[in-house]
């Protein structure tokens, strides 16, 4: 009975209103990021599929960590929560606008960065933990981290927010390992930068309005 009861409870406080806005959210904000070059480059060295494993295993744990941060913020009084989460999204927003101009050239020292760490050929379980460490390591307390455990103290609800940010990064490292180089091709990762800063400043805008009127 006390595992019935606690799904239940567990699939009423899931929203998938909250997630799909958290999705909109990371999308954007990490599109441009190492994240996907990352998984771009690793997928030239291994097979893709090891490779998106891998990368989503660190993504998981990286994104668990996020939320329970963000949990434990949502338990303090509610406009200091409010504040912290509104100067993150703030932050977030000045460091994508201000990198913007040069992410295109930042997209090829990124590259020789990441292969210079794979330095040999792999498989299997092999190439599944090579990906785990290289990702989990590069993108420890990044921006999309940050701005995961900011939304989870913002809406005082981690598994949604949870959910939506875990689909986001693997949709785009899923996204880097099948079709990296032709998106590359297609895209301007200063535009995408741009769009994520609009984004978190919005979300900033939005934040202190509620906190305003709290």
């Amino acid at each position: 009975m006390s595992v019935g009861a606690s799904s239940v409870r567990i699939a009423m406080t899931f929203s998938i209103l909250t997630a799909a806005i958290v999705f909109g959210l990371i999308f954007p904000v990490e599109l441009p990021d190492k994240t996907f070059i990352a998984t771009l480059v690793l997928a030239t060295r291994y097979r893709p599929l090891m490779v998106w494993i891998g990368v989503t295993a660190a993504f998981a744990v990286q994104t668990l960590v996020a939320v329970t941060l963000g949990g434990l913020l949502a338990k303090l009084p509610t406009q200091p929560v409010q504040a912290v989460a509104a100067a993150m999204f703030v932050l977030g927003g000045f460091l994508l606008l201000r990198g913007a101009g040069e992410a295109d050239a930042e997209e090829a020292d990124v590259e020789e960065e990441f292969a210079a760490k794979v330095t040999a050929p792999a498989t299997g379980l092999r190439a599944i933990g090579a990906s785990f460490l290289i990702l989990f390591l590069a993108e420890w307390g990044d921006l999309s981290q940050l701005l995961t455990a900011s939304l989870a103290a913002r809406y005082q609800d981690p598994l949604s927010v949870g959910v939506g940010a875990f689909l986001a990064l693997a949709t785009i490292s899923g996204l880097g390992a099948a079709l990296g180089r032709q998106l590359l091709k297609r895209m301007r990762l200063a535009t995408i930068r741009r769009i994520g800063g609009a984004v978190c400043l919005l979300l900033a805008a939005v934040t202190v309005i509620e906190a305003l009127r709290a």
